[in-house]
């Protein structure tokens, strides 16, 4: 028994150590990263598209009367409130308080890179495809053609500054603008269950223009600002990221402004109602 019990033991060693030999060289080499975070962030969207159908099917009575279609739509917004969190708080960190793309240190901001920013890009990319290929399969249940248009410049931009290292530092303060997400999942959210007339819809609404004109409008301007003022390194990119730092930006802009317009007619609407 004990020889059985030790060669158990040995086994088990072995098989962890070749599980870690197996993570390092592949799953978190250089070489790999970004195909392990684009896999890693589908997964995760997977997780909590069933995360969220199981908290909702033991908590929440109404949800046994929604739809098919709402209860896609629902645990694709939990989907996405994953995905925003996590993104919003990555790309923070790295464009406000990691030294990554500080100006202190030596060389063009344009140009660099890590593995923690490659991998972050890599797991916003692998939800996308997984929200794309929900909206295609749905369609147009969970968006229309201005949310096909949004994710298709979204999964170009950032498997290009991933794959080319060039630009991140844009690419992650546009990604900011996805703390935005909750804010408005929850208004669908209380909206779907009934409660369009509570304090908490009116909380929502007010907090969602402010994160809003905040995120979508103010760092936007911010983003072209430091264009202008970094532009002799923006230009020694290749042409093509040029172009995506100059294009997408301007025309999630204009977007992100006609959203703001439905928005604070809809904050209009429901204080006119409150009073």
């Amino acid at each position: 028994m004990m020889d059985l019990s030790m060669t158990s033991v040995l086994a088990a060693k072995a098989y962890k150590y070749k599980a870690e030999s197996l993570v390092k060289e592949y799953l978190l080499a250089d070489s790999y990263v970004s195909y392990t975070a684009v896999l890693g962030g589908i997964l995760m969207s997977k997780m909590a598209y069933d995360i969220t159908n199981i908290i909702s099917s033991l908590y929440y009575k109404g949800y046994g009367s929604l739809t098919k279609t709402q209860k896609l739509e629902w645990n694709n917004r939990g989907m996405s409130t994953v995905h925003a969190v996590f993104i919003t708080v990555m790309s923070v960190y790295l464009v406000f308080f990691s030294y990554l793309f500080s100006d202190q240190l030596d060389g063009p901001v344009t140009f660099r890179s890590s593995n923690l920013s490659d991998f972050t890009l890599g797991v916003s990319v692998g939800y996308f495809i997984t929200d794309l290929a929900m909206i295609f399969w749905a369609y147009p249940s969970l968006g229309g053609m201005e949310y096909v248009l949004h994710h298709m410049l979204s999964v170009v931009s950032i498997v290009y500054a991933m794959y080319s290292g060039e630009g991140q530092l844009y690419t992650y303060m546009v990604l900011i603008s996805e703390t935005t997400t909750p804010g408005i999942n929850l208004r669908w959210f209380l909206d779907t269950a009934g409660k369009k007339k509570s304090k908490a819809y009116l909380v929502n609404g007010v907090t969602m223009f402010v994160a809003w004109l905040v995120a979508r409008i103010i760092l936007f301007i911010y983003l072209f600002y430091h264009i202008y003022f970094h532009y002799d390194q923006v230009k020694q990119m290749h042409t093509f990221s040029c172009i995506l730092i100059f294009a997408v930006p301007t025309i999630l802009l204009v977007m992100n402004t006609m959203w703001f317009a439905k928005i604070l007619r809809g904050l209009k609407k429901t204080l006119a109602k409150q009073q």
